[in-house]
Order: C-alpha cells, then sequence, then structure tokens
C-alpha cells in the first residue's frame, strides 16, 4: 500500500515557518518546509486539514495559530458535522481545524489525531483511479464528492476534493494561478498528477 512519508510546503521564509508550525500546532517533522519564491496567486489548489477529539481543542490550535500570526478564513463553529474553523498561515497555507464531536469531554489537550491533506481537484473520479493506480488504498469514497486514502503508516492522509467545493469549503474563492508550492513525498514513486501536484520519492517522516 502507497503512503505519504512527508509533505513540503514551498515558503518564503522557512525558518519563519517552522516556529510557527512548532508553536500553533506543535508539527516538526510532520511537515518539511523550502524556500521558494514561485509565483503563485489566489487558491492553491489544496488544504491541510487537523482532525482533533473535541471542541476544546479546535479553539485552542485555532487560537495559538491566530496568536502567531495566521488570519482567520472561517471563525470555528459548529455544523451538521461537528465543530469546525479555518486559517490561513503566514506562509499562505490554508489550515483546517476540526473534530466530529459537538460537546467537550474534558480540557483541551491541543492532540493531533490524524493530519489529512486535501487535495482539490477537477475530477475526482479520475483522479481516484489515477491514484488507485499508483498502490493509493481507498478507506472512504462519496462518489464524485470526496475520497480519502489510507495512511498506512505515513504521518498524512491524502484525500481528494472537487477543487470549487474545496474552495467554499475553506472561505476562499476557487480561482488561482501558479505554483501549488507543494511537493507530496511517498513510495508511489516519482510524478505528477492530472492536477499538477508533484510527488516524489521520501523516506517516511515520524508520524504524529
Amino acid at each position: 500500500m502507497a503512503t505519504i512519508a512527508s509533505v513540503t510546503l514551498d515558503v518564503a521564509d522557512p525558518s519563519a515557518a517552522h516556529h510557527f508550525y512548532a508553536t500553533a500546532f506543535g508539527l516538526d517533522t510532520q511537515l518539511r518546509l523550502r524556500a521558494s519564491n514561485a509565483p503563485t496567486t489566489g487558491f492553491r489548489g489544496f488544504a491541510l486539514a487537523l482532525t482533533v477529539s473535541q471542541p476544546a481543542d479546535v479553539d485552542a490550535l485555532i487560537g495559538a495559530a491566530l496568536e502567531g500570526g495566521a488570519t482567520s478564513l472561517k471563525p470555528a463553529t459548529k455544523s451538521l458535522w461537528g465543530y469546525g474553523g479555518v486559517v490561513r498561515a503566514p506562509d499562505g497555507t490554508i489550515w483546517k481545524v476540526a473534530t466530529s464531536e459537538k460537546k467537550n469531554t474534558g480540557p483541551a489537550t491541543r492532540t493531533i489525531d490524524d493530519i489529512v491533506l486535501l487535495l482539490g481537484v477537477a475530477d475526482v473520479v479520475a483522479s481516484k483511479r489515477f491514484y488507485v493506480e499508483r498502490g493509493l488504498v481507498v478507506a472512504k469514497s462519496f462518489s464524485r464528492v470526496y475520497v480519502e486514502f489510507a495512511a498506512g503508516a505515513g504521518p498524512v492522509k491524502p484525500a481528494l476534493y472537487r477543487r470549487r467545493a474545496l474552495a467554499k469549503d475553506v472561505g476562499v474563492a476557487p480561482d488561482g494561478t501558479g505554483s501549488h508550492r507543494l511537493t507530496i513525498g511517498g513510495d508511489a514513486g516519482t510524478f505528477t498528477d492530472p492536477d499538477g501536484y508533484a510527488w516524489e520519492a521520501a523516506v517516511p517522516a515520524t508520524a504524529p
């Protein structure tokens, strides 16, 4: 089963970005950062999601991110599916923090249960077929709307979302041009998928 070993974000200032992610989300080895000023405008096509166990953890993580310089795209609120909010990190990466629970069961621990890489794609069915052919295993599939692959031993779960639907979900306009500023490392090989997301061979990063 193919898995994601690492996610590399292209950022203008890797030191500043590392400080933000370590302080706001407690992420260190799960992310890799690379200096780049590759041109990009608007929505980059993807978002990273942090799944936690209760609303208190959502509030704690989003609060820390805002204190660290992130901007709010969607304030944390209850929804049909649980509780969550969305922020844009200082480097421009969009982060969704959410839980399926609507009530707290204890004090916030800021423990992250899962990291999900949401890839906005033009055709979910075609992209699902593309990735299955490269060894990824489907864990959840909702027709042409959403597909989540198994994480296996990797620290990050890959998932597919219609680009416009993902943009709406995270509170931004769907248009964007230029670099995704994202490289996905794993054991599926080195390739670029139909939506321009680059994959490269990589050794596993430490899981959270």
